[in-house]
């Protein structure tokens, strides 16, 4: 009988696994609009033209919550002082004085920008996270979690490819 428990139950984490893996396929999640029917953004597209300005990986973080590859993006060790904004709209979204390695494969930030972010309940693969989404596209970012340096002690668990990187001038 523990046998059986034991097989049933590495059986149902190993399906959990492959379902959160399969969130790193790009492109499998539902789109962003059908998830933001409450809130209003200042920039708005279609579909196709979301699809003709971003990447197909920006596209499927972006617009569908899909989530890149772990230490995948170049801006994981960006660390030249400037501003990483929204690579759908280009707004300004977390100084990179706030930028710190959470050593966890995506850019990591502890506080954005004043009013730069919105976040939202997401209750995928069964557990309450909190998603953080561009407040002027409403692309999505990443994810935020309470596991954060001082001051704020919050972890802003970005997707690279969801930004864009401006050094500050010299």
């Amino acid at each position: 009988m523990q046998g059986r428990r034991r097989f049933l139950f590495s059986g149902a984490a190993a399906v959990a696994a492959l379902t959160a893996a399969s969130r790193w396929r790009l492109g499998k999640a539902a789109p962003v609009a059908s998830r933001d029917a409450d809130e209003h953004f200042e920039v708005v597209r279609t579909d196709e033209q979301w699809r003709a300005l971003l990447s197909p990986s920006q596209y499927a973080v972006l617009r569908r919550e899909s989530t890149e590859r772990p230490y995948s993006s170049p801006l994981n060790d960006e660390h030249r002082a400037g501003v990483f904004g929204c690579a759908g709209c280009q707004r300004a979204l977390f100084a990179s004085r706030t930028k710190f390695d959470s050593h966890t494969g995506w850019p990591s930030f502890w506080a954005p920008l004043d009013d730069a972010v919105a976040t939202r309940e997401d209750r995928s693969f069964g557990v309450s996270r909190t998603e953080v989404h561009c407040g002027r596209c409403g692309g999505h970012l990443g994810h935020v979690f309470d596991d954060g340096p001082r001051p704020t002690g919050l972890r802003y668990c970005m997707n690279g490819v969801a930004l864009s990187f401006t050094p500050a001038a010299a």
